[in-house]
């Protein structure tokens, strides 16, 4: 009866936290630099929730270390809904199968809460390149082994295994060749110093609408709405192929379940909003919703998915 009593009173007292929820600014870590693909996803959302929740959502960002400087920071955080972070398909289901030893494990030492964006990799060449098709892209590198550098934002990012499931599933043979930061490396696909690139819409959409790098195809399941007329890579010659992007919101373990469902609600309202559709539409990716199980499930999915690869490949990260 006591134990009864005891479980009963921390409901009561969770509830009513959750009620008051929030009374002071929140934090927001981005485990990404500004500027990057996933800091303007969080900024414009941090907008949007503000507004929702009548309280401030600051955005910190903490890049570095393949992404555990800022989801350390968020595993070691109070549960208490005050410390939330950007969690990019990079940081919960890539990087942690190339780092050998990570100060936190993903499924035991943080909350899902929400699915913020769900997007696409642009399979990008230079300019200066023969080839304007994936299937003249995969001929060239056929005939061409060890030739074709391929460029990427930084080792362990999106870009990077795209290019090694790519290379996996073509049996073609292309030199990976990691960048610190997209930017860099979208400037030497544009002068030609490297010949392909797998990057964020958010990135590198404006080079491709300016015709700066040649767009080939999108990496997702299905067409972008930012690019109805480039076909999937799995449409353009690579049957099944598949890469899409996410990003999602996450808290530290334990944090209580009406505070979560309570953020996942206003983070909800904040993506259903005109102002952050009309920002995504320019580029191509794609506000998500859905409840925090949806986006759990997602991340293992993504995870098994990306380890098989990772794996198969050799990546590793120091």
């Amino acid at each position: 009866m006591r134990v009864l009593r005891v479980i009963l009173l921390a409901c009561v007292l969770s509830t009513s936290a959750a009620a008051e929820y929030p009374e002071k600014p929140i934090k927001l870590i981005v485990p990404q630099a500004a500027g990057s693909a996933t800091d303007t996803v969080a900024r414009i959302l941090a907008a949007k929730l503000a507004e929702e929740i009548a309280q401030q959502v600051i955005i910190e960002n903490r890049p570095g270390a393949a992404f555990t400087i800022g989801l350390e920071l968020t595993a070691k955080a109070e549960p208490d809904g005050y410390t939330l972070c950007m969690g990019p398909i990079g940081a919960l289901a890539i990087s942690p199968h190339m780092v050998a030893k990570l100060p936190y494990d993903i499924a035991r030492d943080f909350q899902p809460i929400a699915l913020a964006t769900r997007g696409h990799l642009l399979l990008a060449v230079s300019p200066k390149e023969p080839f304007t098709s994936v299937i003249e892209l995969i001929d060239y590198a056929k005939k061409n082994p060890g030739k074709l550098l391929n460029a990427s934002s930084a080792s362990g990012s999106p870009g990077h295994v795209a290019g090694e499931l790519f290379k996996s599933m073509t049996g073609t043979e292309i030199v990976h060749v990691p960048y610190r930061g997209g930017a860099p490396a979208i400037n030497d696909l544009i002068a030609g110093r490297v010949q392909l690139m797998f990057e964020s819409l958010n990135s590198i959409a404006p080079h491709a609408r300016s015709g700066t790098v040649r767009a080939l195809a999108v990496s997702g399941a299905r067409r972008s709405p930012g690019f109805p007329e480039l076909p999937t890579i799995a449409e353009a010659g690579v049957p099944g192929y598949a890469a899409p992007t996410w990003s999602g919101i996450i808290a530290p373990a334990g944090l209580a379940q009406p505070i979560v469902l309570k953020l996942n609600s206003a983070i909800n309202r904040a993506l259903a909003s005109q102002a952050f559709k009309d920002r995504f539409a320019a580029i191509g990716d794609e506000p998500a919703a859905g409840p925090p199980e949806e986006f759990a499930a997602l991340i293992a999915a993504d995870s098994a998915k990306w380890a098989d690869v990772v794996r198969r490949s050799g990546a590793r990260l120091d």
